[in-house]
């Protein structure tokens, strides 16, 4: 299938992967990108000096494009962008901030820059910023998320820029894919569907919380702290959620916190840890490889769009 994103990526399947922190490694990104679509690294709060070792080791294990994911409220943000322009990654995407002030560096290295947005006004800044597309996600997705849904949001931007729009949050099958088409966009952007990939280095524990999530098991923490974040519930979601609503401080929330995701992929704690997933979960039901998981979406899609 060719869209305005295949032709802008020089990808197969116009499918990109959420660069979600802990979770999308090289191995991942290389997984996705191998199979067609777009595989990403997401940085995280990681150091430049570990981004830079994941993007050497993409580029031995692929020869097609891959991304890398900048959280812009990264401490070593600086630094993680002279090493994206320095490796010349094919695409980068960001979140948490305006990337205005890398613009330059990217684009003299030849790198494609595809903010997410998570409204119409930050995405017509973007545009005129000169991002070369924008991910539009909606408070479906897992992690850090914002107000609008994906149903609102895609088609409100796709009619306020000129830029090729991704459709991100809740699209987890041919069904979310087909749909997201029809409200203008170009490609979509799945995380949770990939956490649980063959490929993904997540905890085994962590795959099978997301595998045997129900449509209730999803939950938003921090929405009193103006960081809402969507997780699968636990015992630590329990806890943060009545401390919350009893007026806790953000110390007290951050707290509970602290480490979670990282407990939670690496260490496979999802009782006490972050179990990061978006509402798409409910639709995930098994573990399949990053080939596998791709075809499944696009022939299903491409049947749907046929009719």
């Amino acid at each position: 299938m060719k869209t305005r994103v295949t032709e802008l990526l020089g990808i197969a399947h116009p499918i990109i992967q959420g660069g979600m922190a802990w979770v999308a490694t090289h191995e991942l990104a290389s997984a996705v990108s191998n199979a067609g679509g777009l595989g990403i690294i997401g940085a995280g709060g990681a150091p430049a000096s570990w981004v830079r070792e994941q993007i050497k080791a993409a580029k031995q294990e692929t020869d097609r494009p891959f991304g890398v994911n900048l959280m812009l409220m990264n401490p070593e943000a600086d630094a993680i962008a002279e090493v994206i322009a320095e490796e010349r990654v094919k695409v980068v995407t960001t979140g948490a901030g305006n990337p205005g002030k890398y613009m330059n560096i990217w684009k003299e290295a030849g790198i494609k820059v595809i903010p997410v947005v998570a409204s119409v006004a930050l995405a017509r800044l973007m545009e005129r910023g000169g991002a070369d597309a924008v991910i539009a996600e909606g408070t479906e997705s897992g992690g850090h998320i914002g107000a609008q849904t994906t149903m609102t949001l895609v088609p409100q931007v796709a009619d306020a820029v000129s830029i090729p729009v991704i459709a991100a949050g809740g699209i987890a099958d041919g069904r979310g894919f087909a749909a997201a088409m029809m409200l203008g966009a170009s490609a979509v952007q799945m995380g949770t569907r990939f956490v649980v990939a063959e490929e993904s280095v997540v905890h085994t524990n962590y795959k099978e919380k997301i595998i045997k999530a129900k449509d209730i098991d999803s939950e938003v923490t921090g929405r009193s702290t103006g960081h809402p974040i969507r997780v699968l519930r636990n015992k630590m979601t329990r806890e943060y959620l009545k401390k919350e609503q009893a007026g806790a401080t953000l110390e007290e929330l951050e707290a509970l916190t602290l480490g979670a995701l990282k407990n939670a992929v690496v260490d496979g704690d999802v009782v006490n840890g972050s179990v990061m997933a978006g509402q798409s979960a409910g639709l995930v039901h098994k573990t399949e490889t990053c080939a596998e998981i791709i075809a499944d979406v696009m022939s299903r899609a491409e049947k749907l769009l046929e009719n």
